[in-house]
C-alpha cells in the first residue's frame, strides 16, 4: 500500500473519532512511564525474592495509590513490536512492525494523534526506538536508535531531518540518560499551558543491556550476595529444541556485559552462570534503581504543582525480561517472566487506591484505556479494549479469559530464538514453535522441526514440566489448540497467509 493512500486512510479514521465532549479540566492528565527492559520481577511492589534486595518506593508508591496489574502480557515480546503495538493498539502483523528491524509507518493513526486532536498537547521523551519521526507528538527529544547511557544524544521535534542528513546534529547531553531524560520530562511539565490536558510519554533506556548505572550507584550492592532464582541451573531435557541453541544463557554474556569481569578459562557453564549472574543483576537492578529516583521526581512534581488528583501516573515496561530464571538473560520467548509487563496505575479521582487486578490484561488494551479516559471511543481498527472498569473493580462478564501472544523474529543473529505463538489462560499455556522465517526482517532461514510445549500454571508456576505429551492430556490439548485458532481467527492473524507454515501445519499443528 502506497503512503498516499496510508495517509489518506490515516485522515479517514481520525476524521471519523467519536469525541465525547468534556470541558479540558474534566479531562485527566496521562503520564506514562515506561522502561526498557524493566520486569515486575525487579519491582518490590510484585513481592518477588528481590524486594528486599533493592525496594522501588516511588514506583510502589504508584501501585499502592492505586493498581497493580498482575496478569497485564506483551503480545510480542521485544521492544520495537511492543512500542508499536502500545501505540497503535494493535497487534504486530496488523500495525507492520514484526521485529527490531522493523519500522512504523508514521502516517498510521495512533493513540497520540487521536489525543491531539482532541486538544490534548502531546509529547514524548526519551526512548523512541521505532525508526521513522515521531508523529501525533507537539512536542519530541527523543534517542536516535537505541541511545547511550552516558552523554547521551538526543533528537528534538524539527531536527529529525537534519540529524538523518547528518550524525552530529544531535544535541549531545552530559550525564546520565536516566537523569537526563527525567530531567527533560519535568522541563517539559514546566513549559505547558496548565489549563489544558496533556499527554506525556516518558520513556526511559535503562535497564537495557548492558546495564550501565550512574556513578553515583556504582557501589550499591557491591557486598551483597543476590539470591539466585531457583531453576538457573535448569538443563532443558524437558523442553524443545529451540532451548538448547537459543543464546540468551548467562554463561554466553561478553566482555561487554560483564565490564570486563569474565569468568576464568576453563569455567564450566554453571560456574559461568553463577558468576555472571551476580554481575549482571546488581548492574540491572542499579540501573532500576535510577529509574526509581526519577519517577520520584515526577510524582514530587505533580504533588507541588497540584496536579496529582487529575493526572493518570502509569508506570510499565515495554515487555518483561528473565532475570536468571531458566539461566537466561533477555526477553522473546512467551515464558512467564519475558510474557508479564509490569503495570502501575494511579488516578486519584477515579481508582481505588491499593487494589490488584487479575484480569488478563494486552498491551494493545493501553492505547484504547488512554482514549477512554479522553472521551475518546475505541477506532475500529484498534484490536485492544480499554480496561477502565477493570480498574475500577467493575470487570465486565465478557472479558477475556485467555490471550494470544507471536514472536517473529526467528532465528535473529543476536540471540538465535525461534518464531512461536501460543495461548495463555488463566491456567495453562500451550506453545506452537514452529520455527520458520516466513520472511521477517532481521530473521534467518534456518527452520526447525515444529514443537509444542504446554505448562499447568497451577501446580507449575515456574514452566519446568512439559506435559505436552501426556496423554491424558489430550483432551486439553484439543480444546486448547481449538481455541488458539479462534483468537488467530478473532485477530486476523491466519496460517493460511504462510504457505509454508500453512503446510507445515498439516503435519505438526494437530
Amino acid at each position: 500500500m502506497n503512503s498516499k493512500k496510508i495517509a489518506s486512510i490515516s485522515l479517514s479514521l481520525l476524521a471519523g473519532s467519536h469525541f465525547i465532549q468534556a470541558a479540558d479540566n474534566d479531562r485527566p492528565n496521562i503520564i506514562f512511564i515506561m522502561s526498557d527492559d524493566h520486569t515486575s520481577q525487579a519491582i518490590s511492589a510484585y513481592n518477588g525474592m528481590l524486594k528486599d534486595i533493592l525496594p522501588t518506593p516511588n514506583i510502589d508508591r504508584i501501585g499502592n495509590e492505586g493498581v497493580r496489574l498482575e496478569n497485564c502480557f506483551v503480545t510480542n515480546s521485544i521492544s520495537t513490536p511492543s512500542r508499536a503495538c502500545i501505540l497503535t493498539g494493535q497487534y504486530s502483523h496488523k500495525n507492520g512492525v514484526y521485529t527490531l528491524l522493523d519500522n512504523l509507518n508514521r502516517n498510521m493513526p495512533n493513540v497520540a494523534k487521536y489525543l491531539q486532536q482532541s486538544g490534548y498537547q502531546t509529547a514524548i521523551i526519551g526512548k523512541w526506538h521505532l525508526g521513522t519521526e515521531p508523529s501525533g507528538f507537539d512536542y519530541y527529544n527523543v534517542l536516535p536508535g537505541q541511545g547511550e547511557y552516558y552523554n547521551p544524544k538526543m533528537i528534538k521535534i524539527g531536527d529529525w531531518g537534519i540529524c538523518a542528513n547528518n550524525t552530529n546534529k544531535e544535541t549531545t547531553y552530559r550525564g546520565h540518560s536516566t537523569d537526563i531524560i527525567g530531567k527533560e520530562a519535568l522541563d517539559y511539565l514546566d513549559r505547558i499551558d496548565k489549563d489544558k490536558p496533556f499527554f506525556l510519554m516518558c520513556h526511559f533506556k535503562a535497564p537495557h543491556r548492558p546495564w550501565r548505572p550512574a556513578a553515583r550507584f556504582k557501589d550499591l550492592l557491591k557486598d551483597v550476595t543476590i539470591p539466585e532464582p531457583e531453576n538457573m541451573y535448569e538443563t532443558y531435557e524437558n523442553k524443545g529444541e529451540y532451548a538448547k541453541i537459543i543464546r540468551t544463557g548467562m554463561e554466553i554474556m561478553n566482555r561487554n556485559d560483564l565490564k570486563g569481569d569474565m569468568p576464568p578459562a576453563g569455567a564450566t557453564r554453571d560456574e559461568k552462570r553463577k558468576k555472571n549472574y551476580q554481575i549482571y543483576i546488581k548492574d540491572y537492578l542499579r540501573c532500576v534503581a535510577g529509574v526509581d529516583e526519577n519517577v520520584g521526581h515526577i510524582l514530587q512534581y505533580l504533588d507541588e504543582h497540584n496536579l496529582t488528583e487529575n493526572t493518570i501516573v502509569i508506570y510499565t515496561g515495554d515487555q518483561g525480561f528473565f532475570l536468571g530464571e531458566h539461566g537466561w538473560f533477555d526477553k522473546r520467548l512467551m515464558m512467564e517472566e519475558s510474557l508479564r509487563m509490569p503495570f502501575l496505575i494511579r488516578y486519584p479521582k477515579e481508582i481505588p487506591a491499593g487494589k490488584i487486578n487479575k484480569d488478563i490484561i494486552l498491551n494493545i488494551d493501553f492505547a484504547p484505556l488512554f482514549l477512554d479516559y479522553a472521551g475518546i471511543k475505541t477506532p475500529s481498527q484498534m484490536q485492544g479494549k480499554s480496561f477502565r472498569k477493570n480498574l475500577k473493580g467493575e470487570t465486565p462478564s465478557d472479558w477475556r479469559k485467555e490471550m494470544y501472544y507471536r514472536y517473529w523474529m526467528h532465528a535473529d543473529d543476536a540471540h538465535n530464538v525461534c518464531s512461536h505463538y501460543g495461548i495463555r489462560t488463566e491456567r495453562y499455556k500451550l506453545i506452537y514453535f514452529y520455527g520458520q522465517r516466513l520472511g521477517m526482517t532481521g530473521s534467518h532461514d534456518k527452520p526447525l522441526t515444529p514443537e509444542w510445549e504446554l505448562y499447568d500454571l497451577q501446580s507449575d508456576p515456574a514452566e519446568m514440566h512439559n506435559i505436552y505429551k501426556d496423554p491424558s492430556n489430550e483432551g486439553l490439548i484439543k480444546e486448547l489448540k481449538n481455541k488458539l485458532l479462534e483468537l488467530k481467527t478473532q485477530y486476523d492473524d491466519l496460517d493460511s497467509k504462510y504457505p509454508v507454515l500453512d503446510n507445515l501445519n498439516k503435519t505438526y499443528f494437530w
